[in-house]
């Protein structure tokens, strides 16, 4: 029987229903709010230890936030259920697209794998593992936005056993082999599975499958998959490498993190483009014969000559033989020759004008060198050329070194998007409420309300913290306050406006005009009342208002 309220939402309807429990839509009470309400089934709720590890890990979860990860509203339970909230998206999973479609194009994998890398990322960086990352707990909306969905739940639920494909603990077609094996899930056992989630995706199928769930564990510890580009050839080179690169039984072999992932995904549509640019193919026409070899389409059954012909065949022979020219002659005669030649000497060329390839090291001097000029067209090259592809390649050995000057182009990018011109055109939302603190203090900035904009980046820097994911926010909010430091007494011509209506307002009050005098002082009150740059000049005006308020007020009757 379906509840009517749970906690403080009123459900609305059933949407779907699993293992673990039953999810509604359904709607707060008081603020009517829409949400998805989780409800774990009854005979979870008295597990061993569950409560406890229920409790901890959806508190956990309340403090991610992220744009590719469902947020979760709150948690509590109702006469013995338990249940949590969160965000509803109106879509479908990975699983349901799958159904209908059987594989997604390898672009649209790419796009939606590096939103996942996103979400990855923010739950690494907060000390948060998945742990059973599955095409059903990928949600996608109509724009083909992913929401990540169930973070920890297996973590949740790790005193029930898995007795099936699909059980509890998670799918076991996208469980990593250290994860099979009993040990503990880390950042690397979420790549493992989103590795597992985008084979699914490519090609339609996990890269492995049993009867059991034992069995396809038994696959992933032990067993090789079939390559994607196996089943599916059009899968470029570069993507096969990726997938097959992040289902590595050995988690060291993996990529280092969701973020270094991220970045190699991006390269590859380029690395398509250029190579589509470049390819240049002929193909010869061959005749197959029945056993299988091949004859030129020219070859022909030789003749010969009949007795009544002969000798004038030789003759004929011996006048053409003094003809002919030389077997130079005859090939510089040959338009296919000549158009081998011109071929072989154009790819000669080409090769031949292309630059060597660069080691490491002159790749890291270079995208240095390019770092010097200011900041700018020269500083992306720098990026994408030299510093992503030195990190993709050798993490271990880059990574650190690069680190510097990819937080000297994040910082230029996002002071390119705080940039007035920016401000003005239609532009992306706020990747995160510190940017978008940082657009208003700019804002406020630029129409001349100094004061507001420094309340901003003042109360900004206290909030964000000196390390972590927002240090470039913080460090960026420092920035400006130190040029508004700088620009102020320059820039900031409200002292001239306000001297001069404060001169009006004494002048209607010393010309016997309170109730002028007073709407002016009222007006500074309004305008200015919020700016700490003009405080002592809003006090002075509230002082005056208030004597001339009591001045107007009339006198009490004298006592009889």
């Amino acid at each position: 029987m379906q509840p009517t309220r749970i906690g403080p939402y009123s459900i609305d309807r059933k949407i779907g229903a699993g293992g673990m429990g039953t999810v509604y839509l359904a709607h707060h009470v008081e603020s009517g709010q829409q949400a998805a309400v989780k409800v774990l089934s009854s005979s979870l709720a008295g597990e061993s230890g569950l409560v406890a590890r229920f409790s901890r890990e959806i508190d956990a979860l309340t403090e991610l936030s992220n744009p590719h990860v469902i947020e979760i509203y709150e948690s509590g339970v109702d006469e013995q259920t338990y249940y949590f909230a969160m965000e509803y998206v109106d879509g479908e999973t990975i699983a349901d697209r799958l159904k209908r479609e059987k594989r997604i194009e390898w672009e649209t994998v790419i796009e939606l794998s590096v939103q996942i890398c996103t979400a990855l990322k923010a739950a690494h960086d907060a000390g948060i593992i998945h742990r059973d990352l599955k095409p059903s707990n990928l949600l996608v909306t109509g724009d083909d936005q992913i929401k990540l969905a169930d973070f920890g739940i297996a973590q949740i639920f790790a005193g029930q056993k898995l007795t099936m494909t699909g059980g509890i603990l998670g799918t076991a077609e996208f469980m990593s082999p250290e994860q099979a094996q009993g040990q503990r899930a880390t950042k690397k056992s979420d790549l493992y599975s989103l590795g597992a989630v985008m084979y699914a995706m490519l090609t339609g199928r996990p890269p492995f499958t049993g009867k059991t769930a034992v069995e396809v564990l038994q696959k992933h510890r032990f067993n090789q998959f079939d390559a994607p580009r196996l089943i599916l050839p059009d899968i470029p080179i570069w993507l096969d490498d990726v997938v097959c690169q992040l289902l590595e039984k050995d988690p060291d072999k993996r990529f280092p993190d969701a973020y270094v992932l991220s970045l190699r995904l991006k390269e590859i549509p380029r690395k398509v483009e250029l190579a589509g640019l470049q390819e240049t193919r002929t193909a010869a026409p061959v005749v197959y014969n029945a056993d299988g070899t091949t004859v030129a389409i020219s070859s022909q059954p030789e003749l010969g000559p009949g007795d009544g012909t002969l000798m004038r065949d030789l003759l004929r022979a011996e006048i053409d033989r003094q003809q002919q020219p030389s077997r130079v002659g005859r090939l510089l005669d040959n338009s296919w020759f000549l158009v081998a030649v011109l071929v072989v000497l154009i790819a000669g060329g080409y090769y031949a004008l292309q630059p060597a390839e660069l080691t490491p090291q002159q790749k890291f001097s270079a995208g240095e060198k390019l770092m010097q000029h200011p900041a700018g067209a020269d500083w992306m090259t720098a990026r994408d050329e030299f510093f992503l592809p030195l990190v993709a390649d050798d993490p271990l050995a880059w990574e650190a070194k690069v680190a510097v000057h990819l937080e000297q182009i994040q910082q230029y990018e996002l002071e390119l998007r705080l940039s007035p011109g920016k401000l003005k055109k239609k532009r992306e939302p706020a990747r995160n409420d510190a940017e978008r603190f940082l657009r208003l203090a700019q804002h406020y900035r630029e129409i001349g309300d100094v004061g507001r904009s420094r309340n901003i980046l003042t109360s900004l820097t206290e909030l964000l913290d000196e390390q972590g994911e927002h240090q470039l926010y913080r460090d960026q909010a420092q920035k400006m306050l130190a040029e508004l430091d700088g620009t102020t007494p320059s820039t900031d011509n409200r002292g001239e406006i306000l001297k001069s209506a404060m001169q009006r307002a004494d002048e209607f009050a010393n010309a016997d005009k309170p109730n002028e005098a007073r709407a002016i002082y009222e007006s500074i009150i309004a305008l200015y009342g919020s700016d700490p740059a003009v405080a002592d000049e809003v006090r002075i005006a509230i002082e005056k208002r208030d004597q001339l308020v009591n001045l107007t007020q009339p006198s009490p009757p004298a006592d009889n």
